[in-house]
């Protein structure tokens, strides 16, 4: 596995492993001993960045993915980076498989959260702390004066931002300098692609969730699949639907080419795609399974030359594609 360097100096590999669809999104949470072996593993294949958040859960038991990664993790504790996530909460009167976000990123809040989240990963620092999503009920500034005291304190390492926005960045950054962004990104989601200039300004790292669209851009699917009803936000994901499936043909059948022409498979071309655009990007698709867990790892052997990248990019800008899913509402309204 190959190694980035996000912001400064915060080591990690090149493919990363987003945790939370082994407790959350993604039906019902998996067995949690094989998904331990299944973390062990990909330590052992050179995973170092492990990603979660202090709402990957369920309704028993709301915590569950950092539990998890907490357990699966401590033996390998000083040879890893841990991100999580503070300033949500999910709307509890929400009936919906995705139910809305609710932001809330007072001090007080933060400070509750981080205390319980060191506790559930059982460790004395965080390594990359995000924002989980704006509040627009507390300045960015004064979020990132709680950043700086906390990183003083020893309780985080570095801190970023998810689903952020130029404005945000440049604020933040100036009161305590950011490590990273994680927003969505992949080939069906593009859109973020305007943030480049300024995190190669601020030496800033993107750390791109859903780079296969929520699995999509593997190939595995069509319109036959199946999800489990209520957990699995697939079930109410466009791209997923049979018309989706459909309007995606031209889109699996690139990938598929470009797949036989580098002796690889749909998936690592999506994610040698973004890590051959910029060194700062940095994937962390998720899963479940161990043959997943090797074949997202070998993405990083993939090399695509910047004309490779163009032509893929200009591929993608003209044939015709569904709308991709964007992520769960947010609301303002708290409890």
């Amino acid at each position: 596995m190959d190694y980035r360097i996000l912001g400064k100096d915060l080591k990690v590999s090149a493919v990363g492993l987003g945790c939370m669809g082994m407790s959350h999104a993604y039906g019902s949470p998996a067995d949690k001993k094989e998904m331990c072996e299944l973390i062990a593993k990909a330590v052992d294949l050179g995973y170092n960045f492990f990603d979660t958040a202090e709402v990957y859960g369920t309704a028993n038991n709301p915590h569950d993915n950092e539990e998890l990664v907490g357990r699966a993790l401590k033996p390998y504790r000083d040879k890893v980076i841990i991100a999580t996530k503070f300033g949500i909460e999910f709307d509890k009167t929400s009936n919906a498989t995705n139910p809305p976000l609710i932001p809330n990123s007072r001090p007080e809040v933060i400070r509750k959260s981080v205390e319980g989240s060191l506790k559930r990963l059982d460790t004395d620092h965080i390594d990359l702390y995000y924002q989980h999503r704006f509040d627009p009920n507390v300045p960015i500034e004064e979020v990132a004066g709680v950043m700086a005291d906390l990183i003083k304190e020893g309780k985080i390492t570095h801190w970023g931002m998810s689903e952020a926005t130029e404005e945000n960045i440049r604020k933040a950054n100036s009161v305590c300098p950011l490590t990273a962004i994680q927003n969505r990104y992949s080939m069906m989601a593009r859109h973020y692609e305007s943030l480049f200039p300024v995190l190669e300004e601020l030496n800033i790292g993107f750390v791109a969730f859903s780079p296969l669209a929520n699995g999509f851009l593997s190939g595995k699917y069509n319109e036959n699949s199946k999800f489990e009803k209520d957990t699995d936000y697939r079930t109410v994901m466009p791209q997923f639907t049979a018309d989706g499936v459909r309007q995606n043909k031209e889109l699996i059948e690139l990938l598929n080419t470009l797949a036989k022409d580098k002796n690889a498979t749909p998936a690592q071309i999506s994610l040698a795609w973004m890590m051959c655009k910029k060194p700062y990007i940095v994937p962390i698709p998720g899963t479940r399974k161990l043959d997943r867990l090797i074949e997202n790892a070998g993405s990083a052997d993939i090399i695509l030359t910047s004309d490779e990248v163009s032509a893929i990019d200009n591929k993608l800008d003209n044939i015709n594609m569904s709308a991709v899913f964007g992520g769960s509402k947010v609301i303002k309204k708290r409890k």
